[in-house]
């Protein structure tokens, strides 16, 4: 029942659009959500390959990141990733989070295959500031 349009209503939380500016062409969805029996409280995403490699998914997971820490008051983020998925899995590596292993979604997802990577939010104050100051090595608080 919670889909990406009812998320915000029911539980707070859903998907951000990404719109391109210049254009207006939608781009895809990031966001935090955390539909009943995900594998963790989630920020995921879902860009139009028109949006690949051209830093929206950074700069919107970042914010994401931030929205769901700061203001959501979540101390655990998770991204539910098909282990084929190269782009999201460099994404999140990015951004600081570790491949936790394989997961399980819930019905009618339940047989997809899923690593759940993720991060503590005492991580993701590290992390962020990694970014912010442009150093390639993401490091993850022990």
């Amino acid at each position: 029942m919670v889909g990406v349009a009812g998320s915000w209503t029911l539980t707070g939380d859903g998907f951000f659009s990404i719109v391109e500016k210049s254009s207006g062409q939608w781009l895809g969805r990031i966001g935090p959500w955390h539909p009943h029996g995900w594998p963790g409280t989630e920020v995921g995403w879902s860009l139009h390959a028109d949006a690949m490699g051209r830093g929206y998914a950074l700069e919107a997971a970042i914010a994401s990141m931030d929205y769901a820490v700061d203001v959501l008051g979540w101390t655990d983020v998770v991204h539910t990733i098909d282990p084929e998925n190269v782009a999201s899995a460099k994404l999140a590596a990015r951004l600081g989070s570790v491949n936790r292993g394989p997961g399980r979604l819930p019905e009618p997802f339940h047989e997809a295959a899923v690593d759940v990577w993720g991060q503590t939010a005492s991580e993701w104050a590290v992390n962020r500031l990694c970014l912010i100051n442009g150093e390639t090595t993401v490091v993850t608080v022990a």
